[in-house]
């Protein structure tokens, strides 16, 4: 006589599948390895960096840093400030109006945007699309309240880089607007009141604080 196995044990072995399923694919239980790093330049522009690489400050300084003598001067400062107005400015028509920013906010730079307001989706290039954005968590600043959207990876503590330029009030945006927060800004970073700045007496953003504190541990 043949014998018939328990009714329970297919059961119990279905259910023992997808549990191990379900935790595979949980992102929370994944390792938690090196992150990807952001800085958002004082004009608003994102630049990235993959996990172990140098934080990308240095990427933005060497852009804007025209001549390549480690000064970033006023002239420079303003030009690199024009140049992220012009990419923006998708129909070139000098001004900067409530679709391109929103293009920004969305697509360009979401995190400039509180975090519950953020659209998830992975960087430009990088392996496995959209709801792939890990960066590391920034830290509280020293009266406890934690750094929210562009503050936690900018120089400044500006809200929004590209809307607050908009000094008129009126939702758009013209370069001479954006050019006037250049100065603004570039007068709160120079310090010294030298002229210029380098890289090594700029401020450390938040993120950049928590990722180079978390590779010296």
């Amino acid at each position: 006589m043949r014998h018939r196995p328990p009714i329970a044990a297919p059961l119990a072995v279905a259910l023992c599948v997808l549990a191990l399923a379900a935790c595979a694919s949980d992102p929370e239980d994944a390792p938690k390895g090196p992150r990807s790093t952001l800085f958002i330049s004082p004009a608003g522009e994102p630049f990235h960096a993959g996990p172990g690489q140098p934080y990308p400050v240095g990427q933005w300084f060497a852009q804007a840093d025209a001549d390549h003598d480690g000064k970033l001067t006023r002239d420079e400062f303003r030009t690199d400030f024009t140049r992220f107005f012009n990419m923006l400015d998708q129909d070139h028509n000098g001004i900067l109006d409530g679709a391109e920013t929103q293009r920004y906010e969305q697509e360009i730079a979401p995190e400039v945007l509180p975090r519950l307001a953020q659209v998830r989706g992975g960087y430009p290039g990088e392996r496995g699309g959209p709801g792939n954005r890990q960066l590391a968590e920034t830290p509280p600043t020293r009266g406890g309240q934690a750094y929210d959207g562009a503050p936690a990876y900018s120089l400044l503590n500006v809200s929004e880089p590209v809307v607050s330029a908009d000094d008129s009030f009126d939702g758009k945006i013209t370069l001479e607007a954006f050019l006037r927060a250049a100065d603004r800004r570039f007068a709160l970073l120079d310090k010294n009141k030298n002229g210029y700045l380098t890289l090594d007496t700029l401020p450390r953003t938040p993120e950049q604080i928590a990722v180079e504190g978390r590779r010296r541990r």
